[in-house]
């Protein structure tokens, strides 16, 4: 691959991160989550835990941990601009969590094969200690996240 071709494929996947990033409320919004990275097949994102956050022990509520992976998924599997919806995924929560933690996840392609791909996702805390492993399975269905004459 050369240099303009990684750089086109990396302004690309920018650009698909800020348009899905744009109508992303659920994360945005509600999660509090921040995109830092979108790449070719990998994303990075950030979430502060928040009193919302919190289950009845005083501890990060493992379902939001989940979203955040999913996600910083979602960002990765859709970063080559084929509109991508998860098909299967697993989580395995590692350690707690609190409040006023900084949680960051990092979603890295593993695979991909035709409309297939496999991701994993690490989710760290502020001390880079992980706190949740997560595997996640795509699959590419019609369409672009951005019309493909601005992907060109």
């Amino acid at each position: 691959m050369t240099a303009s071709e990684n750089a086109s494929e990396l302004d690309l996947a920018r650009r698909v991160g800020e348009a899905m990033y744009a109508e992303d409320e659920a994360s945005k919004s509600t999660m509090g989550m921040k995109l830092l990275v979108c790449e070719p097949g990998r994303a990075v994102m950030e979430m502060a835990v928040q009193p919302l956050h919190l289950n009845g022990h005083k501890i990060c509520h493992g379902g939001f941990i989940f979203t955040l992976a999913d996600s910083t998924f979602a960002y990765a599997c859709n970063s080559r601009n084929h509109n991508t919806v998860a098909n299967g995924c697993s989580i395995e929560f590692l350690r707690p969590t609190y409040e006023g933690d900084v949680l960051t996840a990092e979603a890295t392609e593993q695979s991909l094969a035709g409309r297939h791909g496999i991701y994993d996702i690490r989710v760290t805390n502020q001390k880079g200690q992980t706190v949740a492993l997560f595997r996640g399975k795509s699959t590419q269905i019609s369409g672009n996240v951005v019309p493909v004459e601005q992907a060109s």
